[in-house]
């Protein structure tokens, strides 16, 4: 099997497995990630006025992401546990909802797109579950990696 078309996450016979980074260098790596929860505008007046009666949602959201990400190799079976040197997790209310961004740093042998990509999806999980008795249409949406930077690949950018 060629390396370049190689599924890194299975092994010789197919089975799933970690991968193996222990000679790989140690590098600053960074990754951003972002997403959005789509809420009806009822909600979005009841975030802009701080009336959600289940208290501050982006602020509880925020600290969510943060943990997610601290979590991910709990949550991601094959993810490798790696010190996170920063978590960062934005939260915007537009007027369709509200949007989320994480941008997570390392200084190990791989990367942190897990890590963000979970910040977000736990922050927006954490949004859902605040408002969904007000909001039961509430919806996750364009949960992706807008960039990331370190490695042997380099920097990449969406």
């Amino acid at each position: 099997m060629s390396t370049e078309n190689a599924f890194t996450h299975l092994d010789d016979q197919g089975q799933a497995h970690m991968v193996d980074v222990s000679d790989r260098e140690i590098s600053t790596r960074t990754a951003i990630a972002s997403g959005k929860v789509l809420l009806s505008n009822v909600v979005v007046a009841m975030l802009r006025d701080g009336t959600v009666p289940k208290g501050d949602v982006l602020s509880t959201a925020r600290l969510a992401g943060i943990m997610g990400a601290k979590r991910t190799p709990d949550l991601i079976p094959l993810a490798h546990p790696i010190s996170l040197h920063s978590v960062s997790v934005d939260l915007q209310i537009v007027d369709d909802g509200v949007t989320i961004s994480s941008n997570v740093r390392t200084a190990d042998r791989t990367g942190v797109e897990m890590e963000a990509l979970t910040a977000v999806s736990i922050s927006a999980l954490t949004i859902i579950d605040m408002v969904k008795s007000l909001d039961p249409r509430a919806t996750i949406t364009d949960i992706h990696v807008d960039a990331k930077d370190g490695g042997r690949n380099g920097a990449w950018k969406r």
